[in-house]
């Protein structure tokens, strides 16, 4: 480092203190195309230049002397400050083209997965709960491990792309989701597939605040909360395919094979293997791009920087049919990392204990010192994070499930009731479906090849009579006698039996173990909800695209919060399949210009040596909530929905007051 405690990259001199040369290189007048990939706007001829109004690049070179001499007058600003400055001079020279648009889909990949993850258990449980034969415990346990696993992995992901490089976690993190995402696909136990899905959603779970991080590094201010809000799309196209996907591959049965009895593969593991594809595909795309210069930068490697960044610039100018424009910056100042402010116990004096010790009490000094003036903005975007969290993970969870209450409703509302029945002597050769039979006596009946769904018999005799490949559903006994019985190659055990009387009755070859029916109708509306919500997020996002700039993150985040409130207050108004679907759609439509806000805010509030780990800590706030929510709403189905309804309308209520006190950070040069 220099005397002045700066790190520089190259000789020459600079201009007023920066590395730039004074003067482009000569062009010709031909050399711009406008049919070259990367074309923008800003090629074209300014209208404006016969009329007197200053053209943009004009404006941005009056921005860019301002912040020169405002760093020459403030003898007193922060290192931290000057690098930021000289970084976002650089990023305008570099432009805005091919490479970022790149990047922005290979990393627009990575998130989708994330989106991906959210369904893949939810979509698989119909399936899996008959194949993995699993309780309602087990059940819960499985649909409760992705959000903890995700939480795990945005608290540890996050804080070591800030210590290790941002692509270099990401690759890790997209690696160890497709690894045991592939493993979980064939786990023929619960054990194991639940093991496999926590790994997997310990990967997966840093993607959200590594992308966050890593593209707003590429970005200039002017294209930061339009862009970082066009990536958001991706997660809702994450949902679209999970459910496009699911619709396709799990109700087709035969897509599958079996090794005997013991390995089974059906669809809905196949299913399991193509949700992977979006993270194999980001995998791949990483490979081929290179670490955030800022955060080498924030790491004293300087040489690495400065490469990347021409690689930037000349990506870019090349594409815009401009290859000739030379990368004009001589050399960076970096600040002191905080590695130089450790105090080291050498080996020879102490022990690694000790080491680890100092280091970790001197890097938690630095955080606390580092965080001075945040601690109230921290606060704030927690609230925020943790409000909008709980009620949209609650009410995406209270949605489907009020839809099944719904339809359990008119199901049940259908059943047929014998009472007092006598059979005799009959051969059921036809499936049962929604009865209920009391105090019926079956005498020498035969009951041979047929289906029993949601079938109840109770205070009834059952007597010399033989049921024979059976597949049941939902099916219960309680309080019958059975007498001189033969059950042989059924699914009918102790627990479909409740306090019944058994006397001289056999099981023979009874089926082990679960299985899927091949002649089940799958039901379809779970793949339509989700399409539907997902698709419902397309406009919402657009439009605070297109306005994120030019409203402000604070506004929007504010105004879409409080508006997703009114939107649950009309839920009151729900009695139908049909409303309660549209008032999804409704709901996510509004909500997702608050997420693309917070997420933008979250970028911009926090240095960039802490931006990935502040984004971790509070994305797995998030999920922490989103299992809060779910679990709480999920209990009041069927009982009341005026709690789930009221618990959401408070939180989004005071989640968007909160926000309005947020700080205003659209002019603000990333730090």
């Amino acid at each position: 480092l220099g005397g002045d405690a700066y790190g520089t990259y190259g000789e020459g001199g600079g201009h007023d203190g920066y590395g730039y040369q004074v003067d482009y290189p000569a062009q010709e007048e031909d050399a711009a195309s406008d049919v070259t990939e990367g074309h923008d706007e800003e090629d074209q001829m300014y209208e404006g230049e016969y009329q007197g109004i200053p053209h943009p690049d004009e404006q941005k070179a009056a921005q860019r002397a301002a912040r020169t001499k405002s760093r020459g007058a403030a003898s007193a600003a922060s290192e931290l400050q000057e690098l930021s400055e000289q970084y976002e001079d650089i990023m305008e020279d570099c432009g805005h083209g091919k490479f970022q648009w790149t990047l922005f889909m290979v990393l627009g990949l990575a998130l989708m997965a994330d989106g991906v993850e959210c369904f893949v258990v939810a979509f698989v449980l119909p399936s899996a709960e008959k194949d993995l034969c699993l309780s309602n415990a087990e059940k819960g346990m499985l649909g409760l491990v992705v959000f903890l696993s995700m939480m795990v992995g945005a608290f540890l992901w996050g804080g070591l792309a800030d210590k290790l490089g941002r692509r270099k976690c990401l690759i890790v993190a997209l690696a160890i989701n497709c690894v045991f995402a592939f493993l979980s696909s064939f786990a023929q136990g619960y054990g194991f597939f639940l093991f496999f899905r926590l790994l997997s959603g310990i990967g997966i779970g840093g993607t959200v605040p590594i992308v966050y991080t890593y593209f707003s590094e590429f970005l200039q201010k002017d294209k930061r909360g339009e862009h970082l809000s066009w990536l958001c799309m991706f997660w809702m196209m994450g949902g679209i395919y999970a459910s496009f996907t699911a619709w396709g591959i799990i109700p087709r049965y035969g897509w599958g094979f079996s090794m005997g009895t013991e390995f089974q593969f059906h669809s809905w593991r196949v299913f399991v293997l193509v949700a992977a594809l979006p993270a194999i595909a980001s995998l791949v795309g990483l490979t081929f791009m290179p670490e955030s210069p800022r955060f080498l930068l924030e790491n004293a490697k300087h040489d690495e920087a400065w490469m990347i960044l021409k690689q930037v610039h000349d990506t870019n100018w090349r594409a815009k049919g401009q290859p000739e424009k030379v990368f004009t910056v001589t050399h960076i100042k970096a600040p002191k990392t905080a590695e130089d402010e450790f105090i080291e116990i050498q080996a020879a004096t102490g022990t690694p204990v000790q080491r680890w010790a100092v280091r970790s009490l001197t890097l938690c000094k630095l955080v606390r010192h580092n965080n001075v003036g945040l601690q109230y903005a921290t606060l704030f975007m927690a609230i925020i994070w943790f409000c909008m969290a709980f009620s949209y993970y609650g009410l995406s969870v209270w949605f489907p499930d009020m839809i099944k209450h719904l339809q359990y409703e008119e199901y049940d509302s259908k059943v047929k009731v014998f009472h007092k029945e006598r059979v005799e002597n009959f051969h059921f050769n036809f499936s049962l479906e929604n009865q209920v039979h009391k105090e019926g006596e079956y005498i020498r009946d035969k009951f041979i090849n047929i289906e029993l769904i949601s079938v109840k018999f109770e205070d009834s005799l059952f007597e010399d009579c033989r049921f024979e490949d059976i597949r049941s559903t939902d099916t219960t006994f309680e309080n019958c006698t059975i007498r001189s019985t033969v059950f042989y190659n059924t699914d009918l055990w102790e627990e479909r039996f409740i306090d019944c009387k058994m006397e001289n009755t056999t099981f023979e070859l009874n089926k082990r173990g679960c299985h899927l029916d091949a002649l089940e109708e799958n039901d379809v509306l779970i793949y339509l909800v989700s399409f539907l919500g997902s698709l419902a997020v397309l406009p919402g996002n657009i439009i605070s695209a297109l306005f994120m700039d030019k409203i402000g993150r604070v506004r929007i985040i504010g105004g879409s919060m409080l508006i997703s409130a009114g939107c649950t207050f009309l839920l009151f108004l729900s009695f139908t399949q049909s409303a309660i679907i549209a008032l999804q759609c409704l709901f996510y439509g509004v909500s997702v210009a608050a997420w693309n806000g917070i997420e933008v805010v979250t970028v911009e509030l926090y240095p960039s040596s802490k931006r990935a780990t502040a984004f971790g800590v509070l994305n797995a706030l998030c999920k922490l909530a989103a299992v809060l929510g779910s679990s709480i709403f999920a209990s009041f189905v069927g009982i009341t929905k005026a709690i789930p309804i009221l618990l959401s309308f408070a939180a989004l209520v005071g989640g968007g007051l909160v926000a309005l006190r947020l700080p205003d950070t659209r002019e603000k040069v990333l730090l």
